[in-house]
C-alpha cells in the first residue's frame, strides 16, 4: 500500500503540491523522452555500435507508449491516477538509480526505454485526468495544460543541456555522463514526494467498467473514416520526419560537421528551443489566418531550409578547437529548421479534434500516440539505416520525399475537413 499524509495539509495545499508534482513529471519525462539523440551519440562512442543497429532504439520507447496508452485507460481507474502517477515515478526512478550501474550493454538501454514509455503512457493518462480534477474553470484548466506542455518544451531544452556537461569529449569511452541518471532519480523521489503528502478527490474520474472496450472500438471504426484516415497519415509522416531530424541531429553534428560530443548534444536544445519558440508563434499567426496556406508555407520553408543547409554543411570547414564562439555560421542556423517544423504537428492535432464530437476524443487522442509512436519509430530508424550505408547529408536529404507526401495529405485533409463543414451547413 502506498502511503499518504493527507493529514494536516489544506485542500489548496494539496492542490498546488499536486501541481508542482506535474510539473516535475513532465520535466523528468521530456529529458528521458528526448534524450534518445544522445544516448545513440553516446552508445556509437562507449559500445562501438553501428548506426543501423542503434536507430531500432527508438522502437523501445515509442512502441512501448503505443501499446500501454491501449491499457492503461481500462486499469487506472481502478488503481487510483494518483497511484498512477506514483507507480510510474517508482518503476522510472528505480531505473535511473540503476543505470549508472548496471549499463554496460545494449540490451540495459533499451530497457530503460521501454521502461521510460510504459511509465510515460501511465503519466500522461493520469496527468491529462488530474488536471481536469484540480482545475476550478475552464479557464484554469487551459492555463494549466499550456503551462504544463511548455515545460515539458523547457525539460526537452534543457534535458540535452543537461546530458552534455556530464560527457568527457576527451574519452570516448568515458561512462561518466551516466551519472545524470543519478540527478533524473532524484527528480522522480521529489514528484513522488509531494504525490504522497497530496490528496486527490477522484470521484469524478470513476469509469464504468466496459470502457476499455468501449474505446478500442470507438478507434477502430475512427480509422475506416476518410477524414481520419488521412488525417493519420499526415500525422504519421510529421513525426517520421520530425523524429529523424530529433533524434539524428547530435549524431549529425558528431560525425558530418565534426564538433565535441557535448556540443553536438547541446546543437539538440537549440533545436528544441527552435520547436518551442515556433510553436509559440504559431499560436499567435493562426489567429489571422488559416491553417493549411500557414502549414503548407512552413513545409516550404522547411524544404528550402534542407535544400540550403546541407551543401553549407557539406563545404563547411570546422576547426578541431571549435566552440560556440569561433563556430561557423551553419552550426548556428541547422537547428533553426525547428521553427518551420514545430507548428504543424500541433496544428493538425487541433483541427481534426476539433472536428470530432467530444465523446470520441479520447479514440482520437489514441489514435494520435499510436501513429506517432509509429511514425517516431519508423523516421529514426529509417535515418539511421541511410545514414549507416551513405552518410549523414543523404539521410536529411531523404527527408524531402516525406515532405513532398505531407503536403499532398495535408492537401486532402483540408478538402475533407472543408467538405464536412460544407454538408453540416
Amino acid at each position: 500500500m502506498m502511503v499518504s499524509f493527507d493529514y494536516a495539509i489544506p485542500i489548496s495545499m494539496k492542490n498546488t503540491l499536486i501541481k508542482i508534482s506535474l510539473f516535475i513529471n513532465y520535466f523528468v519525462f521530456a529529458i528521458l523522452l528526448n534524450s534518445v539523440g544522445a544516448v545513440i551519440l553516446q552508445l556509437q562512442r562507449n559500445l562501438g555500435i553501428s548506426k543501423a543497429e542503434v536507430s531500432i532504439l527508438e522502437a523501445f520507447k515509442d512502441m512501448p507508449i503505443a501499446i500501454a496508452s491501449f491499457l492503461v485507460a481500462s486499469f487506472l481507474a481502478k488503481l487510483g491516477i494518483r497511484r498512477g502517477m506514483m507507480l510510474g515515478m517508482l518503476i522510472v526512478g528505480i531505473m535511473c538509480f540503476a543505470m549508472p550501474l548496471i549499463a554496460s550493454d545494449f540490451w540495459h538501454y533499451k530497457l530503460l526505454f521501454a521502461t521510460v514509455g510504459v511509465a510515460f503512457a501511465i503519466i500522461k493518462i493520469s496527468v491529462f485526468s488530474t488536471i481536469g480534477l484540480v482545475s476550478k474553470d475552464e479557464r484554469e484548466h487551459q492555463s494549466l495544460m499550456s503551462w504544463i506542455e511548455g515545460f515539458f518544451m523547457i525539460g526537452v531544452l534543457a534535458g540535452n543541456l543537461i546530458i552534455s556537461w556530464f560527457i568527457d569529449d576527451n574519452d570516448p569511452k568515458s561512462t561518466a555522463w551516466l551519472n545524470v541518471y543519478y540527478l533524473l532519480g532524484i527528480l522522480c523521489i521529489f514528484a513522488l514526494f509531494f504525490l504522497a503528502i497530496s490528496k486527490l478527490d477522484e470521484s469524478q474520474s470513476i469509469k464504468k467498467e466496459n470502457r476499455f472496450k468501449d474505446d478500442f472500438a470507438d478507434m477502430l471504426k475512427l480509422i475506416f473514416k476518410p477524414l481520419v484516415f488521412v488525417f493519420i497519415i499526415s500525422a504519421f509522416l510529421f513525426v517520421l520526419i520530425e523524429q529523424s531530424f530529433q533524434t539524428w541531429t547530435p549524431t549529425f553534428y558528431k560525425d558530418m560537421l565534426k564538433v565535441p560530443a557535448s556540443m553536438s548534444i547541446q546543437a539538440g536544445s537549440i533545436l528544441a528551443g527552435a520547436f518551442a519558440l515556433g510553436r509559440i508563434l504559431s499560436g499567435f499567426v493562426l489567429r489571422k489566418m488559416n491553417w493549411l496556406p500557414f502549414v503548407l508555407g512552413c513545409l516550404a520553408v522547411l524544404a528550402v531550409c534542407v535544400l540550403i543547409n546541407i551543401p553549407l554543411a557539406n563545404s563547411a570547414i570546422i576547426d578541431e578547437n571549435v566552440n560556440w564562439l569561433n563556430a561557423p555560421l551553419i552550426v548556428y542556423i541547422f537547428p533553426l529548421m525547428g521553427l518551420f517544423l514545430s507548428p504543424i504537428y500541433p496544428t493538425i492535432n487541433s483541427v481534426i479534434l476539433s472536428s470530432t464530437p467530444k465523446y470520441l476524443h479520447s479514440s482520437m487522442s489514441g489514435l494520435i500516440v499510436v501513429f506517432s509512436a509509429l511514425g517516431g519509430t519508423l523516421g529514426s530508424m529509417i535515418t539511421g539505416h541511410i545514414y549507416e550505408a551513405y552518410d549523414g547529408f543523404t539521410a536529411f536529404y531523404m527527408s524531402l520525399a516525406p515532405m513532398a507526401l505531407l503536403a499532398v495529405s495535408l492537401i486532402l485533409f483540408y478538402r475533407f475537413i472543408k467538405k464536412g463543414n460544407d454538408e453540416e451547413r
